[in-house]
């Protein structure tokens, strides 16, 4: 009956212990400067959370391309945050489809490299092209 007792104390403890000991590591991406090939900016960041599958933008347009885009469309901000949700297939990073099924674009990333695509899918025919080169990739493993 000890013997049961001892065992039974035993792996009660080792499951707490296992439980208490676990570390949880979150990867954060983020890419300044990034430099567009249409768009001028002051500010052009992104933040990639691999823990919370989030990808944030942070921009402020500079004054020509904000007269630009003002002019077409009034709700448009010089200074914005974008966050979309992130997935990864295969090697790359891409977010969630904007769009309708059949004319949608996605971002994608790869992972340490400071190129940024943007995918578009019209009826099937799909096609990437970059779009920004940032001058900074640092990632940041966070332990906890």
């Amino acid at each position: 009956m000890k013997k049961n007792k001892k065992t039974l104390f035993f792996t009660i403890f080792t499951i707490l212990f296992v439980n208490f000991q676990t570390f949880v590591f979150s990867e954060i991406m983020h890419l300044t400067g990034c430099k567009n090939l249409k768009d001028g900016f002051i500010k052009n960041e992104y933040i990639l959370d691999f823990e919370k599958s989030l990808m944030k933008r942070n921009y402020i347009y500079d004054s020509k391309t904000f007269k630009k885009y003002r002019t077409t469309d009034l709700s448009v901000k010089q200074e914005n945050i974008v966050e979309r949700f992130i997935y990864e297939d295969e090697s790359l990073i891409l977010t969630d489809k904007i769009g309708y099924p059949q004319f949608y674009t996605q971002l994608v990333f790869e992972r340490n490299k400071p190129l940024i695509k943007i995918k578009t899918v019209i009826n099937g025919d799909e096609g990437i092209s970059k779009i920004s080169t940032c001058d900074k990739v640092e990632v940041f493993v966070k332990e906890s």
